[in-house]
């Protein structure tokens, strides 16, 4: 039998599909980055509140040290016209094309007419164009750069190098006078623009100020001076020949007359200039406002721009800090569930009969949900017989002895017998119970439970972890057969808690571990590191511990 067609046969001999894609996962992709940034904004709201606002009054300022700005524009429109003799009657427009408007605008942007400019309004004397303009002139961020570059041009002076100031780089042996009008003249061609609208044949020359009334000048004065140089060259080519007629002359001479006194004066030609390559459209007027600084733009980029800050600084913090903030990123990041977040109560926490605060009483309410998860990890165990609950921590003063107290007496209120281990509270457990004997002296000696003298504290049985010998502890074997069976006799009588050594200072802890049915990871929030959940968590795996979640204490020491 022959299979002409053996493409669907090798797909229905698979035994899996093959046309299916990978489930993709909901905590990945851009909303999931999205609404991690929306978290992290809101968790670390207060910072970036105060850096955007950092942001807008510093820049706020900024723009009110900036002189104000005022700028003026004179619109012309590109008309060339051919120079009409006796003997030709070409008197009307020259054809225009794109190329010819940009060489017309060169022409505009030129340094003959330029200089023309500068020197018809007589602008080498303007203070504000001068090498060190007034200080009402300079916002304060240019005198503070002035300030700096001065004393960095100090210190080079003094290292026998070259200033990088542009004033200091001409010519020190040339003439003081030509050195300032060159850097006036710089100065006035850094101020003028001359541009095309589009790919039309309007030109627009733009001047721009601190001096209200100069863009205006300058603008009709570059205006005038293009028409008186466009007219003047037809006069030089009229006088040039023999046959044109003294009237024609005469009419060039006029316009050229008016536009060179227009350009004098900073105004617009009061003749007619019907001979001009150009016509004004738009003459420039003295601004009524400035036009800069836009004080709410820079305020609102300011803002804008520390609000960015802020981000960057949580981004930063939030990939070097790895210390533990939340739970939900506890249990992503380790793969623990987190059974219980301990809020803060503003003092000493316990579980008393009465509780005369609030805070308290949520407090409570998180031990006795924390016991609840406790026993439905342990449902099996519970049934058959009294489970041991072990506390621990990565290091000390997280909170392990007042949560494994506070764990004991919810049990002993609610009727159960409870037989407490500590390490941590020597202080509160001795001033109201006391016991001769300790867990380690039960290792060394193997003491039974009928030769110990365990501790009271309001119903519950108490025993120290440690001995009041350091000698003692070092010896002691919390996996020998002695400690077991005291434990297994107090599991008997009821449930168990361990207050564990943190294990950064012992590592008798895991051996403990080893004997409790549910061991629960405490991370103080703030101070414990993730990475530090992840080392207790692997180090309790390889001893055989049985974790079953990790508690946030947010409680201040």
């Amino acid at each position: 039998m022959t299979f002409n067609r053996p493409g669907p046969l090798e797909e229905a001999s698979r035994m899996w599909r093959t046309d299916r894609a990978p489930p993709s996962d909901p905590g990945e992709g851009p909303l999931a980055l999205l609404r991690l940034m929306v978290a992290l904004a809101w968790r670390n709201k207060i910072r970036l509140i105060a850096c955007t606002t950092a942001g807008f009054l510093l820049a706020f300022l900024y723009a009110n040290s900036l002189p104000k700005v005022y700028n003026a524009t004179a619109t012309l429109l590109l008309e060339p016209r051919q120079f009409a003799s006796a003997d030709r009657d070409i008197s009307g427009q020259q054809n225009l094309d794109l190329n010819s408007a940009e060489s017309e605008l060169q022409i505009i942007r030129s340094e003959r007419l330029l200089s023309a400019v500068f020197d018809s309004l007589v602008l080498q004397g303007d203070a504000e164009l001068g090498p060190r303009p007034p200080k009402e002139f300079t916002g304060l961020a240019v005198q503070v750069q002035d300030t700096m570059s001065t004393l960095v041009d100090n210190g080079l002076t003094t290292l026998g190098k070259t200033s990088r100031r542009a004033e200091d780089a001409l010519d020190p042996t040339g003439d003081p006078l030509e050195n300032a009008r060159r850097t006036a003249f710089a100065n006035f061609v850094k101020r003028l623009s001359a541009r095309r609208v589009g790919q039309s044949y309007v030109v627009e020359i733009e001047f721009w100020s601190y001096n209200q009334n100069l863009p205006a000048r300058v603008a009709n004065a570059m205006a005038s001076g293009y028409i008186l140089q466009s007219i003047a060259s037809k006069e030089q080519m009229a006088r040039a020949g023999t046959d044109t007629l003294q009237g024609r002359l005469d009419a060039l001479a006029i316009q050229v007359n008016a536009a060179r006194e227009a350009m004098r004066n900073g105004t617009l030609p009061l003749l007619a200039t019907p001979d001009a390559d150009a016509r004004i459209i738009g003459a420039a007027l003295p601004p009524l406002d400035p036009s800069g600084p836009r004080k709410t733009l820079i305020a609102a980029l300011g803002g804008l721009l520390g609000f960015l800050i802020g981000m960057s600084t949580i981004a930063v913090n939030v990939a070097f800090d790895r210390r533990v903030r939340d739970t939900k990123e506890l249990s992503q990041e380790t793969g623990i569930p987190c059974l219980a977040t301990v809020p803060d109560t503003g003092k000493t926490a316990g579980i008393g009969w009465h509780f005369d605060s609030p805070a308290l009483q949520r407090y409570a309410s998180v031990i006795r949900d924390l016991k609840t998860s406790v026993d439905v990890a342990c449902a099996s165990q519970r049934r058959e017989r009294n489970i041991v609950i072990a506390f621990i921590g990565a290091t000390a003063a997280t909170g392990v002895s007042t949560l494994s107290l506070s764990m004991a007496q919810l049990l002993s209120r609610s009727g159960h017998h409870v037989t407490f281990f500590y390490s941590g509270l020597p202080s509160l457990v001795e001033e109201t119970s006391s016991s001769s004997t300790s867990l380690a002296d039960v290792a060394i000696s193997g003491l039974k439970a009928d030769q110990l003298s365990f501790g009271n504290l309001d119903g519950i049985a108490t025993l120290p972890i440690h001995s009041t010998d350091p000698h003692i502890d070092i010896f002691a074997d919390f996996r020998h057969p002695s400690v077991l069976r005291i434990l297994e006799s107090a599991r008997l009588k009821g449930d168990v808690i361990f207050d564990l050594p943190a294990l950064d200072t012992s590592l008798d802890a895991l051996a403990l571990a080893f004997h409790a049915d549910a061991v629960l990871i405490v991370a103080k929030s703030g101070r414990t590191t993730i990475d530090e959940v992840k080392d207790v968590h692997s180090q309790l795996r390889r001893a055989g511990a049985p974790v079953i979640g990790t508690v946030v204490n947010r409680v201040r020491s």
